[in-house]
């Protein structure tokens, strides 16, 4: 009989950097209120390191391996939603942390953001337009990329003019790269890149793409409008605040006015009015009269 020998296996020797991005995850997820996910696959690295050093106070970002950072944040247990986090990491991502709210994050994010030449292969994210006017181009074989582009053209004064206003790309259409060239040319930068947050957890609230974005006019006209139907329900309620004390007294002294007018009741204030008031009924019984043919 041939006795079994087990082989311990043999434990995998991670890396010291390795081991210590594990160590230091788990740390700092716990550091601070907010945890944002960002995909940065098309994220220029002077754009990343630009952020980096504009908020190197109140935003810490971290590039990792998507499977250190899910290893890491399985062993957090008392941070929650974390998970969602976990289940996002997909591609090249940056994790952000920071004690700033997810909303405001991604207005700055989005404040931050800069134009750049496209690149063959890039996609419009919306109408490209080359204006009318002199392009300060040289004639030249460029003719026929402004030809190839459907860009009407004329030679004056020595360079090439653009006619009318004309779009060359809408929006979801893949660029070419002889239209790439040909917008750098006219220094047109289409191309909106920068950081934007995929998804974020804050108090224990796990918050999408969606969710994030915030159309400031809008949400500035409903406080506006919020703000109004308030103090219109409080005069109608005459529920008396710093906002409704004056339109409530006017509207009490009109009030005030109005029954003294109609009661006939003289005073300093009603004097005029309940004589212009007299005055007008006074008019109404003449003409009354006249047509019976009374002389007055």
């Amino acid at each position: 009989m041939i006795a079994q020998v087990s082989i311990p296996k043999r434990q995998k020797n991670y890396p010291k950097k390795k081991r210590l991005m594990f160590e230091h995850l788990q740390e700092i997820v716990r550091n601070y209120d907010v945890v944002a996910l960002s995909k940065i696959t098309k994220v220029r690295a002077t754009q990343l390191m630009t952020i980096r050093k504009k908020f190197r106070n109140e935003i810490k970002i971290l590039i990792i391996k998507n499977k250190v950072a899910r290893r890491a944040f399985e062993r957090v247990t008392d941070v929650q939603s974390l998970e969602n986090i976990s289940r996002a990491l997909e591609g090249q991502c940056a994790l952000m942390f920071t004690n700033i709210s997810p909303f405001k994050l991604n207005l700055i994010l989005n404040e931050n953001k800069v134009f750049l030449s496209a690149k063959g292969g890039d996609i419009a994210t919306k109408d490209i337009t080359i204006p009318s006017g002199n392009t300060g181009i040289t004639p030249g074989p460029v003719l026929s990329e402004f030809k190839e582009a459907n860009v009407p053209t004329k030679i004056e004064q020595g360079s090439i003019w653009v006619s009318k206003d004309t779009v060359i790309a809408k929006p979801g259409i893949v660029i070419s790269q002889k239209l790439a060239s040909l917008m750098s040319k006219l220094n047109i930068k289409p191309i909106e890149a920068g950081i934007s947050i995929h998804s974020a957890i804050a108090e224990s609230l796990f918050l999408n793409e969606t969710d994030l974005k915030i159309d400031l006019n809008e949400y500035r006209n409903e406080l506006q409008n919020s703000y109004l139907s308030a103090i219109s329900l409080s005069i109608e309620a005459e529920y008396i605040t710093t906002e409704t004390v004056k339109p409530l007294i006017s509207r009490a002294q009109y009030s005030a006015l109005a029954l003294a007018k109609e009661s006939e009741y003289l005073s300093t204030d009603t004097t005029s009015l309940v004589l212009a008031a007299a005055q007008v009924k006074a008019q109404i019984i003449a003409n009354l009269a006249t047509k019976k043919g009374y002389i007055i």
